[in-house]
């Protein structure tokens, strides 16, 4: 029986308000409301790109600042990918992606290994897009990795407009996370000389 690869989590403190749902073997199916509209557009890509289905809907501080709300958001989403992802059973494990935007050009390597780590290279010269702050795309990246325990390298190799630079992120990252999570028909176990993620 094919299991099924979907988590919904919900997360609440004093500072934000937030629910996901995710399915890992979607079209890509979306519906995002986050009072961030960059980061919507974000996380639309994100869900487009990949192939997951995604369902957002996230309340926050962001009369103080969207930091709080990003980074919950990345939390989540991390929770999400390690639950729906289970033992990791077949997966390919690792993903990598270089994708265009414009004069933009990123590549996202992504390791599915159970073990956090980001290293993330982007200039900006932007600090504001609409009420996003982009220097929270790195504290997004951040929570995604420690909360699903996953290797992130983010290298933004060209570049010069922000919008096209983070877009170039996030669709590299989420074609990384495509490849990675698919199923390998010829690995029944876990790929890896340890037997476990």
């Amino acid at each position: 029986m094919e299991r099924v690869r979907t988590a919904e989590v919900q997360r609440r403190t004093n500072e934000t308000e937030v629910l996901l749902q995710l399915d890992l073997d979607g079209t890509g199916s979306h519906q995002i409301d986050t009072e961030i509209p960059f980061l919507s557009h974000m996380l639309t890509l994100l869900s487009l790109h990949s192939l997951c289905d995604l369902k957002v809907t996230a309340r926050g501080d962001i009369e103080v600042d969207d930091h709080h709300t990003v980074e919950d958001i990345g939390i989540c989403l991390g929770q999400a990918l390690d639950q729906a992802l289970g033992e990791k059973r077949g997966i390919r494990r690792y993903g990598e992606a270089t994708i265009p935007m414009d004069e933009a050009l990123s590549r996202v390597v992504l390791d599915l290994s159970g073990r956090s780590m980001l290293i993330y290279n982007a200039e900006l010269d932007r600090s504001l897009i609409g009420n996003f702050a982009t220097e929270n795309a790195q504290e997004f990246f951040r929570a995604v990795a420690n909360s699903s325990r996953m290797g992130i390298h983010i290298d933004v190799l060209r570049g010069s407009n922000s919008h096209h630079i983070l877009e170039s992120i996030f669709k590299a990252f989420a074609r990384a996370l495509k490849a990675a999570i698919e199923i390998e028909p010829r690995m029944e176990g876990i790929w890896s000389s340890k037997g476990k993620l």
